[in-house]
């Protein structure tokens, strides 16, 4: 079994934000899935078949900052699942717009979900896939970066980040 974690923030208001990149990525990842919903995890939740193995996608549905309670919730439900076979896709602000990168147990300096996820399951040692969001300098953006990564993506951001979702999902194919 996988499990692939899209982060993000719930709701119409963060729906086109640069921080819910990895519900963006999850959505596209598979093609069209069937959400359901999980109250007592607090998530949009999925069940694909890969490569013969049964990958369950997630997107929590708490704010980002407690993202890891959902982690955990499921990780408890799931005894046999093994860190390296969580990947948990987010925004990562200290990587340029355009760029990606796949870690294992690495992630951002400064990341209030992952940091939430660090506290609640114990470890890093998970595949981070850190989608790059960085295009102040560019845009002549001048707020905090917490107003930036909540920011809605700009017409040729869009472009961008849906041409690394593509790379992304091809890389992802090969490692899952």
């Amino acid at each position: 079994m996988k499990l692939v974690v899209g982060l993000g923030n719930p709701g119409e208001k963060y729906k086109n934000t640069r921080h819910n990149v990895g519900f963006l990525m999850v959505d596209k990842l598979f093609g069209e899935v069937e959400w359901g919903v999980s109250k007592s995890t607090k998530t949009l939740r999925s069940w694909v078949e890969f490569k013969g193995e049964k990958v369950e996608l997630v997107k929590p549905q708490r704010f980002m900052n407690k993202s890891g309670v959902a982690v955990k919730i499921i990780k408890k439900k799931h005894p046999k699942l093994k860190n390296e076979d969580i990947y948990v896709i987010h925004d990562d602000l200290d990587i340029k717009l355009g760029e990606y990168k796949i870690d294992k147990g690495k992630g951002p300096k400064v990341h209030n979900g992952l940091a939430s996820i660090y506290e609640q399951i114990g470890t890093k040692e998970f595949w981070h896939i850190r989608i790059g969001i960085d295009n102040r300098i560019k845009t002549s953006f001048k707020g905090t970066g917490e107003e930036y990564v909540l920011g809605k993506w700009l017409g040729e951001e869009k472009k961008v980040i849906d041409r690394v979702i593509k790379e992304i999902k091809e890389e992802l194919n090969v490692i899952i």
